[in-house]
């Protein structure tokens, strides 16, 4: 189902992507981040807390076989993807806080991922599926590096780092379209065979960890701007990432077959991103309007 060239583009991808997302850093984002906690604590709630436990009920509702569970059980214990910077940004939401917890989430993965995927996918594993702790590790050590390194770069040289950023956002954006445009006419028999509740799924944790997301943030008063931006890092997971080590601890069609959420995932997450993000955005405008005609 992914191709050796896929596998490529997929590995040059999360590259390119985590190295521009490392050279928009600076220790003092860090810093920054610490004078807002109660965001960040809400922002990691959704990430670890509400995420695990909707992929798991999706995957117990719509009573999926165990290995497509298995894929929606590790997409849903995924960091927050870059991506979400992105849409946060179109969406006027709060772009600092967005990356700040990215990078949070990122970092609490090496512990929090591997956790999630053991208690809630212990009830799909069995003999033949069985996801390695260190297949997880392995492909968060591989994802942090390039971060480091566009850190190091930032840090040498600010112009150089900002550049870099760019470069990496819009060379992340052809890739994944590069991706798309290989893989589902090489995959459409797969697709039209697929049954609704993977689709359904594959769609569903996205959505529903937007809502959840931005409910959560409303209810202890973060204000609009900054429960747009916690909602889309809720939503978004790393998708990539979670391809990855399925690819690591998987061979055949086994892996094929658990990659299938991860890979749908990736797909939609574009779409309902977008529409959720020309909501945000609209609703942003009109918060800023009505606070400059107050003024």
């Amino acid at each position: 189902m992914v191709s050796q060239t896929e596998q490529l583009l997929l590995a040059l991808m999360i590259g390119v992507i985590m190295l521009g997302m490392g050279a928009s850093l600076t220790w003092r984002d860090f810093f920054r981040a610490f004078k807002r906690p109660q965001a960040i604590l809400i922002g990691f709630a959704s990430q670890y807390l509400l995420m695990p436990a909707i992929g798991f009920s999706l995957a117990v509702a719509l009573q999926l076989p165990p290995a497509i569970a298995i894929g929606l059980i590790i997409i849903s214990c995924m960091p927050g993807g870059s991506t979400s910077n992105i849409f946060t940004y179109f969406a006027k939401g709060d772009l600092a806080l967005s990356v700040t917890m990215t990078t949070f989430s990122t970092l609490a993965a090496f512990v929090m991922a591997p956790l999630w995927i053991f208690l809630y996918g212990s009830r799909f594993m069995t003999s033949e599926i069985s996801v390695g702790m260190s297949s997880v590790i392995v492909g968060l050590v591989v994802m942090l590096i390039p971060v480091v390194i566009g850190m190091f770069i930032r840090r040498r040289n600010a112009n150089v780092g900002a550049l870099l950023e760019l470069l990496g956002g819009i060379l992340g954006v052809v890739i994944i379209l590069a991706l798309i445009a290989l893989w589902v006419p090489r995959n459409a028999p797969l697709l039209a065979t697929t049954p609704w509740q993977v689709y359904a799924a594959a769609v569903g944790v996205g959505v529903i960890g937007f809502f959840f997301g931005f409910l959560v943030s409303q209810g202890v008063g973060l204000g609009f701007r900054r429960a747009t931006t916690v909602a889309l890092e809720t939503g978004i997971q790393n998708g990539p990432l979670a391809l990855s080590i399925v690819l690591l601890s998987f061979q055949g069609e086994l892996a094929n077959e658990i990659a299938l959420i991860p890979v749908l995932y990736s797909l939609f997450i574009v779409i309902t991103s977008s529409l959720v993000t020309v909501f945000f955005r609209r609703q942003n405008e009109l918060r800023q309007q009505y606070v400059g005609a107050l003024l």
